[in-house]
């Protein structure tokens, strides 16, 4: 898929691009993903809905190692050329892969969140993936606050089943304004299966529960780029990758995080 100079200039801008069609010929291999996720989850698996609430939110990462078909969506397929490019990056680095599982009659909505507050890393080559694998539409897509990777501190992280704060003694957060004030530009695009919306670790993403008639898959894949370290957060991660052992501002390990795409010289 050839990327613009108008593309990486929007993403640059806004923090977040909509990509129609550019994996496409990938949806069917990452169904049968799922499929093995669901049947096998993961040891950092959870379920968001608690006792009382309507419907499943299910979420599992770090997945990609065991399950062939994660595997080589992250090595072979063009997410992390695109992703390189759209970071002015020289190299990607795989960071780790998402699913998202919304079962109909989900009330329970993703929050407003940052993604980079959760993570052990810090940098501003960074580019995430959501691809669905069911048709969304309006109501129940991944909602983009444009331009919040610029903003000047990051959000506290928030734990998504409960809304406690994510570490203990996070002083250096700020906490999430009301970006459905009118006075932001969100992105809610309908999306088929295999369009992708790409966006920044850094910029404000959510989305409603899933109150239609069929399932709401999602997949993400996520990469790193030439000025991403390691940072010590104040308590555990998500992922968290035990044993990781680096210290602040050290390269991510390549045996644990490879790269899957080099420019060009």
């Amino acid at each position: 898929m050839e990327i613009s100079a108008t593309q990486i200039e929007t993403y640059q801008r806004d923090g977040a691009l909509v990509l129609r069609g550019a994996f496409s010929g990938w949806v069917e291999r990452l169904r049968e993903g799922f499929e093995q996720n669901l049947a096998s989850p993961g040891p950092f698996a959870i379920e968001n809905v608690r006792s009382g609430e309507s419907g499943r939110f299910f979420e599992d990462y770090c997945n990609w190692q065991r399950i062939p078909a994660f595997a080589a969506f992250m090595r072979e397929s063009p997410a992390a050329a695109i992703a390189g490019q759209l970071m002015r990056s020289q190299a990607a680095q795989v960071f780790h892969e998402h699913i998202l599982v919304k079962e109909p009659g989900t009330a329970k909505p993703t929050p407003w969140h940052q993604d980079l507050p959760y993570y052990c890393v810090d940098g501003w080559q960074t580019a995430s993936y959501w691809i669905p694998l069911d048709p969304v539409t309006t109501a129940n897509t991944l909602r983009v606050v444009l331009g919040s990777h610029r903003w000047p501190r990051l959000v506290r992280p928030k734990r998504w089943a409960s809304n406690d704060n994510f570490y203990a003694g996070d002083d250096a957060f700020m906490e999430m304004p009301d970006v459905e004030d009118g006075s932001h530009r969100i992105l809610t695009p309908e999306l088929e299966p295999g369009d992708a919306v790409v966006f920044d670790f850094r910029t404000v993403h959510g989305a409603a529960g899933n109150t239609g008639t069929g399932r709401r898959r999602a997949f993400s894949a996520r990469f790193l780029g030439d000025d991403v370290r390691y940072i010590a957060r104040p308590g555990r991660t998500s992922p968290p990758f035990p044993g990781i052992g680096l210290a602040d501002g050290e390269r991510m390990r390549e045996d644990w995080f490879p790269v899957v795409w080099r420019a060009t010289q």
